[in-house]
């Protein structure tokens, strides 16, 4: 299913790729008026003075909860976000996805037979079903012996009948030094490429079962969820992950002497139900039919209530059409607020629209997106261009007094607005402390309290400056066409 999905995603970007554009790269010439760069000014005052995102982002988080896709939280998500986006006066419509229905299930974990175990006891382990593509245990459970792996060569490295019949822990660790530099989603990277690709390792091995230690930087015994790698040609295996403490304790314990793990892991995939990306356009008043989006995505993982991951994302997108109307400010090119359904489990909305939007994707000017939180913006992360980022150097200026006025050329700029990117769109979002995001992200712990109300307001500044700078900016961006990812080949 997934590689079908990925296969289809290929050809959607040659299509888009093809369609050309009227923008094309072009001498640089002063972008903004000094008026514009005043208007640019008020914006940012006015969304760090105004709540509007905070309250959107905690409607989502408290009243709504949850919004794994194709649930009704995530249906009532949908609703709420198009009443909200008319209620400021935008164009609003549903553009149709077609998502997975994923039910989570009994989750269960115990150690049964260990070195030293007293008679009569057994150990808890703490675990999460890993989605949206996976196999569920018997109702029973299945038991068996522990193998621990640091990594998937030492994986390799085993003789078959170290590995068949067992269950398999990877036990690869959150690099917190490289978090606390800075790059946390480079040290994120790391660890989560065994949630992505050991269950298929594992199985392709004859495990019965692959557990993975979390891929989070923080250790209160808490696992984190997320999508999990899926291969038709390999048996599906159940998956899970554990917690980093009891990764910890697998690989002392089975250094001892056999270690016996009953699991119980009964996800459901209930097929495909219809769900929807919400549109709501700002239409821009001498070029509508260009288009500058900022978007966040609206489903979010079910073990806590998505707010950092991305509630944040969606009220911030909401607070650039918030502070335009508060202003009386009427952007030339059309402002696109897009709240994504679907990126937890497969990107499905960014490809969909990708899909309903091919023909039309020379005239998408640029694509924002919010989707690492709202840790303190340090600036603007511009792919792929350094001629694009010395364009917006005026815009940097205007950030400068919020600490926001670094620019820094990146491909990571969200993974929705992918499509958009790989065919060439100027791509941007904020540049962000992201060191603690990844202590809560896909956990229980990704609640309200997660966010600072005055770091989400200088997020949202950042993002209404950007949006209204490409929406009225001069000229023309220089579109360069992306590769596809490894990871979608």
């Amino acid at each position: 299913m997934l590689k079908i999905r990925y296969v289809s995603f290929a050809v959607v970007i040659l299509g888009m790729a093809l369609c050309g554009s009227p923008f094309s790269a072009q001498t640089p010439s002063p972008s903004w008026s000094p008026e514009t760069l005043k208007q640019l000014q008020r914006i940012q005052q006015a969304a760090l003075a105004d709540d509007y995102a905070f309250r959107q982002t905690a409607h989502l988080t408290d009243n709504i909860g949850p919004r794994l896709a194709g649930s009704p939280q995530a249906a009532g998500a949908v609703e709420y976000v198009a009443d909200e986006l008319r209620k400021l006066g935008l164009d609003v419509h549903l553009e149709k996805v077609m998502v997975p229905r994923w039910v989570r299930g009994e989750e269960r974990a115990e150690l049964v037979s260990y070195p030293g175990q007293v008679p009569g006891t057994q150990q808890k382990i703490v675990v999460t079903a890993l989605g949206a593509i996976g196999i569920a245990t018997p109702p029973d459970g299945i038991t068996g012996e522990v193998v621990v792996v640091n990594d998937f060569d030492e994986l390799a490295a085993l003789p078959a009948e170290k590995v068949a019949g067992k269950i398999v822990v990877f036990n690869k660790a959150f690099d917190h030094r490289i978090a606390a530099a800075g790059p946390a989603l480079d040290a994120y990277g790391q660890a989560v490429a065994y949630r992505s690709r050991g269950r298929i390792a594992a199985a392709k091995r004859g495990a019965i079962a692959a557990l993975v230690r979390s891929a989070g930087g923080a250790e209160f015994r808490l696992p984190h969820t997320g999508e999990t790698g899926y291969d038709a040609k390999v048996t599906n295996i159940p998956a899970g992950a554990i917690t980093a403490e009891d990764a910890e304790l697998l690989a002392r314990l089975t250094a001892q002497g056999p270690v016996q793990l009953h699991l119980v892991l009964t996800p459901q995939m209930l097929g495909e139900v219809e769900s929807y990306n919400v549109i709501g356009d700002l239409k821009g008043s001498l070029h509508p039919e260009q288009v500058v989006i900022v978007s966040g995505h609206l489903d979010s993982w079910d073990l806590g209530t998505g707010a950092i991951d991305d509630a944040v994302g969606i009220g911030v997108s909401m607070e650039v059409a918030q502070v335009l109307k508060q202003l009386n400010l009427r952007p030339e090119k059309t402002i696109r607020v897009v709240a994504w359904m679907a990126e937890e489990t497969g990107l499905f909305g960014g490809i969909a629209y990708g899909k309903a939007h091919a023909a039309e994707m020379g005239n998408h000017f640029a694509a924002i997106e919010t989707d690492l939180g709202a840790g303190h913006p340090i600036g603007i992360n511009v792919c792929c261009d350094e001629e694009v980022s010395k364009r917006l150097e005026p815009v940097a200026k205007v950030l400068e007094n919020s600490g926001a006025g670094a620019l820094r050329v990146s491909e990571e700029t969200g993974a929705d607005i992918l499509p958009l990117q790989i065919a060439g769109v100027p791509t941007f979002s904020p540049f962000q402390d992201v060191r603690r995001y990844f202590d809560y992200h896909h956990s229980a712990a990704d609640t309200l309290d997660k966010v600072d109300p005055q770091e989400l307001r200088e997020n949202a500044a950042v993002v209404a400056v950007l949006a209204y700078a490409l929406a009225t900016m001069t000229g023309e961006l220089a579109r360069k066409p992306q590769p596809l990812p490894d990871w979608l080949k």
